[in-house]
């Protein structure tokens, strides 16, 4: 059966040229890097050469990367640990359309005694720049907004936020999680205080992300037991990983630009396929401003776990959402806040392609995706023809 991958907004496959960095960290240079033998040198070296071309990557300065289990602690580490550091004042804004790890930690903080402020967004899913500033009080200490969402692909005006939060002197974190390593990233132009990044997002190892945090940033640590990082975050670091993490950002400095032109086309004609043999069926996101892979679909009268099912079945992998949230049945929190109905929001599919995504397989879905559509509408008792 042929198998077609549509599901990198989850994960991507690690590329073969960074599982070849990674192997000699395994076998031969396998040191533990806080060690002062020979293997702990060699392995320090092998992480600093990484911290430093990952830093080159955004235009961030070396010391200002710190290594990271991913994506979720990274955001955790950026609005608790921010928080910590400035008690003094209370309240964080950040958006309703969020991943659920800056949602979950900003809860946790609420929990303590701190104020959030969810902003709302449009139809598109794009935050509104006077909302922010309105929403912005004496008490606010920080202001963080993704890049671009997990779900429906909508780039947020992080220029604009990031120039207005420098102008209030508030520091700006962005959860860069989907866009790190497909858009381009400059925290200096952006005014990017924080930002948080996941190497299984472009095609590295899982298991390792980043936090890049500004040279004089009021940060407390959230792990403690060792001096790694610049002693901001305890731990023996997974070297192997970060090699493997620093080669696939050296890939996509190369490979990005190319890359995303491919992958909007395809997205786009993706899109019209569906939109035009597919009845009933809404483009979720921003027709423009979206990441180059993402496609995310409304289908009414049916369930999105339905149609899931049904395309994985014939070898076509999606998703319903957020793959950290996809075994809840519940509808998808970014879809509510931009407008869509709960009983719309539970037909959603997301696909997102990749680096070996084709034009084959985007026209063999759109060949099978109709049969399985109409299939299942006969079988809905919402569904009635015409």
């Amino acid at each position: 059966m042929k198998k077609i991958y549509l599901d990198n907004a989850a994960t991507t496959p690690t590329l073969p040229e960074v599982v070849e960095a990674m192997n000699p960290f395994f076998f031969e240079k396998f040191g533990n890097p806080s060690s002062s033998c020979s293997y702990g040198r060699e392995a320090n070296s092998a992480i600093e050469e990484a911290r430093g071309l990952i830093a080159n990557f955004i235009n961030a300065k070396k010391e200002e990367i710190y290594f990271t289990s991913g994506g979720t602690e990274s955001n955790n580490f950026a609005l608790k640990g921010v928080a910590f550091a400035n008690k003094q004042k209370k309240h964080i804004i950040t958006t309703a359309t969020e991943h659920h790890a800056i949602l979950e930690p900003c809860k946790f903080l609420e929990s303590l005694g701190y104020e959030v402020t969810y902003l709302p967004v449009d139809k598109y899913g794009l935050v509104n720049l006077e909302d922010l500033e309105n929403a912005i009080t004496d008490q606010t200490f920080l202001i963080s907004v993704m890049h671009a969402n997990n779900e429906i692909g909508t780039i947020q005006p992080i220029y604009e936020i990031g120039k207005l939060a420098k102008e209030r002197k508030i520091l700006f974190h962005t959860d860069a999680v989907q866009s790190f390593g497909h858009l381009e990233i400059d925290v200096e132009k952006m005014n990017i205080d924080l930002l948080s990044a996941s190497s299984h997002k472009l095609y590295g190892p899982k298991g390792v992300g980043l936090i890049y945090i500004r040279k004089g940033t009021k940060i407390n640590s959230l792990l403690h037991g060792g001096d790694q990082e610049n002693k901001k975050r305890a731990s023996t670091q997974n070297t192997a990983g970060i090699v493997g993490f620093a080669k696939a950002v050296e890939i996509a400095k190369t490979e990005m630009a190319k890359e995303a032109l491919k992958l909007t086309k395809l997205r786009e004609m993706l899109i019209k396929g569906i939109l035009s043999n597919i009845e009933d069926t809404t483009l979720n996101g921003h027709p423009v401003l979206r990441l180059p892979n993402n496609v995310n679909i409304c289908f009414e009268f049916i369930e999105g776990e339905s149609i899931l099912l049904n395309l994985d079945m014939m070898g076509i992998c999606s998703s319903t959402g957020s793959a950290c949230n996809s075994s809840k049945l519940v509808s998808s929190h970014v879809l509510l806040a931009i407008g869509i109905s709960p009983e719309l929001a539970h037909s959603s599919i997301r696909f997102t392609l990749g680096k070996f995504t084709t034009k084959e397989d985007i026209e063999y879905l759109i060949q099978i995706l109709p049969k399985v559509i109409k299939k299942l509408r006969e079988m809905s008792p919402l569904y009635v023809k015409g």
